[in-house]
């Protein structure tokens, strides 16, 4: 058999419907879209959430607390997986990303205390878990917090400090 001698299944491919081309075509006129009203129009179908006159849903339901625009999301790491290092080792972000310990170098990561350490490790993150901290000392190794400076307070300070060395 050939490439040319193909044939596709019976039902895989169907005819293109033609609408609005005339009553001869069987979707003249309204094109299969029935007689009048919003969802016979084109444009903008029927808003989400809009739920006719009666008070949407959204709206009955009180607003609890606060949800920040902009979350610190951090990749989380677990104590047992920083077992794939050598005893004595520097662990940071770097070489975290190295062993796919985490996704990217961008985000902050925070160490949990899940599974047991084995081995003495110094490591770098921007946040621990009390039990992570615990293992991790336990176990002979450090624990070294790397401290992210953010807010307009430092951006100013930041500006100042361009504007003096020029």
């Amino acid at each position: 058999m050939q490439l040319h001698q193909l044939k596709s299944p019976v039902g895989s491919r169907r005819q293109r419907k033609y609408r609005g081309r005339g009553a001869a075509s069987g979707l003249g006129k309204t094109s299969g879209r029935g007689d009048n009203g919003q969802r016979s129009r084109s444009g903008r179908g029927i808003i989400l959430g809009s739920e006719g006159g009666q008070m949407p849903i959204i709206r009955r339901i009180p607003k609890v607390g606060f949800h920040s625009a902009r979350p610190k999301v951090y990749q989380i790491v677990a104590v047992e997986a920083l077992n794939c290092f050598k005893a004595n080792e520097k662990v940071d972000v770097k070489s975290m990303k190295a062993h796919q310990l985490v996704g990217s170098l961008r985000k902050p990561v925070k160490i949990l205390g899940d599974g047991d350490i084995k081995k003495a490790l110094t490591v770098v993150a921007h946040k621990f878990s009390s039990g992570a901290a615990e293992k991790i000392t336990k176990a002979g190794g450090k624990v070294e917090l790397i401290v992210r400076v953010e807010g307009p307070e430092f951006k100013k300070a930041a500006l100042k400090k361009a504007k003096k060395n020029k």
